[in-house]
């Protein structure tokens, strides 16, 4: 059989385990949450962090936080595994990582915005902001960016559900940092 679907056994045995993974290396990308509205959508991001193994995850402004019911339903216990805060204010924990040497970027459409997989592994380590889903990523977030990447758009709709572009744009980051670092 080619195609033998592995058994929740063998997964699990593959996987980091939560009392050894702060020794990890994590993907050099910090992602910032911007009122976000949804809950299902913290969740997601939640768990496609957890999946790529980022370093931090800041819920601002009125992004739900854990332990609302539908975030721990999405997140399926990436909650505890992908360390978070929540900040009152975004600029601040922008301006922190740039004193650190981090790129600051934003997932939004702007006369500039690069393709997501054009992204460099020059750009790491990184800030990555997220938007809200209606209003995207505010303006005065936008100003403090070195640069916006953008998911291009085929049909009707001008945009992807906030979550699922998160997800698509963060393992193309992924992508990169493994090919960067020697890794299949």
């Amino acid at each position: 059989m080619v195609n033998r679907k592995l058994s929740h056994a063998e997964i699990s045995a593959n996987r980091a385990k939560p009392e050894t993974l702060h020794q990890v290396e994590k993907m050099p990308v910090v992602v910032l949450l911007d009122s976000i509205r949804s809950s299902y959508n913290v969740g997601s991001v939640f768990r496609t962090s957890d999946g790529a193994m980022i370093e931090k995850l800041y819920l601002c402004g009125y992004t739900p936080t854990p332990p609302v019911k539908d975030i721990m339903k999405t997140a399926l216990g990436a909650t505890e595994s992908v360390m978070w805060e929540w900040v009152e204010n975004p600029e601040e924990v922008v301006k922190k990582y740039r004193e650190k040497g981090y790129k600051i970027a934003a997932l939004e459409l702007t006369e500039t915005s690069i393709k997501y997989s054009e992204i460099e592994t020059g750009n790491f380590p990184l800030l990555f902001i997220i938007g809200n889903e209606i209003k995207g990523v505010n303006q005065a977030l936008l100003d403090l960016c070195d640069f916006t990447i953008e998911i291009p758009q085929y049909g009707i709709k001008q945009s992807l559900n906030v979550a699922v572009a998160y997800g698509i744009a963060v393992y193309e980051m992924r992508k990169k940092f493994d090919e960067a670092s020697g890794r299949d």
